[in-house]
């Protein structure tokens, strides 16, 4: 008889939910999908707890027979540490509903599970937002220790270093200052960002008074990679600047990873060589942000690979649900929950 996992992914612009079958070597196929709203974000919290609640809800309605198959329940969700109330409550529901384990994490100990398939290294999210999460790799057990480091994933205005919203951010303050004729290198930032949102004065009005700016500033970032297409070399610096910034993150969470593990805080301390994933939307800005990604890595340590991703966060989130089922996860605050 077949086994099956749900694994949850949501995020800022939307959410999912796969229902994957499992094979007696214990790998995953995606069989079914929905997807779901995405977070919202508001003076009472997050709603991400009610998304997983209803995107396991939809799943037993449509997916009846496997849903009574269930082994496990993994979810992946932005904000969850940071914007929510406790989840242990909703995650014991969903679990009397499932009739299996549930586990949820942080969006990025998803990613990582889905880009690296469980294997240790750093994996850098470059989406709305940024975040670089660490991990050695299971033991000789094949369990997760309850080690994973992250750095950077601190919200639009103190950190996000190279994503979207930090990249919508820095251009429209290059443009501003071309607006105040403080310099005019951003001319190009100015013209396109007028266009869009109309004259700079009423900028401050639609961002400043929004419950969703980390979205339209990361909006502006299509803008962006469009100018550095065309050749303007601002646009094209900014790209690469991210790319840099999210690096340093990467490599920062393979040294907070090493000193956690009882290492001197060396990067050799950490497997050689460093496996690096780059993952998250804004990777299709194009080759400028990835290039920058991989020379400022190479150049903080040279050992480095960059690897491509195996697969996305809904696997990862996969992948955590079946390794709840085999009782493989330990525990971490304000990151992992069994």
């Amino acid at each position: 008889m077949s086994t099956f996992v749900l694994g949850i992914d949501i995020g800022g612009t939307g959410s999912r939910v796969a229902l994957a079958e499992l094979d007696a070597n214990g790998d995953l196929t995606v069989v079914a999908t929905r997807t779901g709203p995405g977070v919202e974000v508001g003076a009472g919290g997050s709603n991400v707890l009610s998304i997983a609640s209803s995107l396991v809800e939809a799943a037993e309605e449509t997916w009846a027979e496997p849903f009574g198959q269930l082994t496990g329940v993994g979810i992946g969700a932005t904000g969850i540490a940071s914007l929510a109330e406790d989840p242990a409550p909703v995650l014991a529901e969903i679990s009397d509903r499932a009739k299996a384990p549930v586990a949820a994490a942080i969006d990025a100990v998803t990613a990582h599970l889905g880009a690296l398939g469980g294997r240790g290294g750093v994996v850098t999210v470059l989406g709305t937002g940024a975040i670089s999460i660490a991990h050695s790799g299971p033991d000789e057990r094949g369990v997760m220790s309850p080690h994973w480091t992250r750095t950077d994933g601190w919200g639009h205005l103190f950190g996000d270093r190279g994503g979207g919203a930090w990249l919508g951010r820095r251009s429209l303050e290059l443009a501003l200052r071309t607006h105040d004729g403080v310099d005019q290198g951003g001319r190009s930032l100015l013209e396109a960002a007028t266009r869009i949102f109309g004259p700079p004065a009423t900028w401050p009005s639609q961002f400043y008074t929004r419950d969703g700016r980390a979205g339209l500033l990361a909006g502006f970032a299509v803008e962006v990679a469009a100018l550095s297409r065309s050749g303007d070399a601002v646009a094209t610096g900014l790209l690469r600047e991210a790319g840099a910034e999210a690096a340093r993150s990467a490599l920062a969470a393979a040294r907070c990873r090493s000193r956690e593990a009882g290492g001197t805080g060396h990067t050799d301390d950490f497997d050689q060589p460093l496996r690096i994933a780059l993952t998250g939307g804004l990777i299709r800005a194009g080759d400028t942000l990835v290039s920058g990604f991989r020379d400022e890595a190479i150049r903080l340590r040279g050992d480095v690979i960059i690897e491509e991703p195996n697969g996305g966060p809904l696997i990862g989130a996969a992948t955590l649900g079946r390794l709840a089922a085999e009782g493989k996860l330990r525990a971490q605050d304000t990151v992992l929950w069994v």
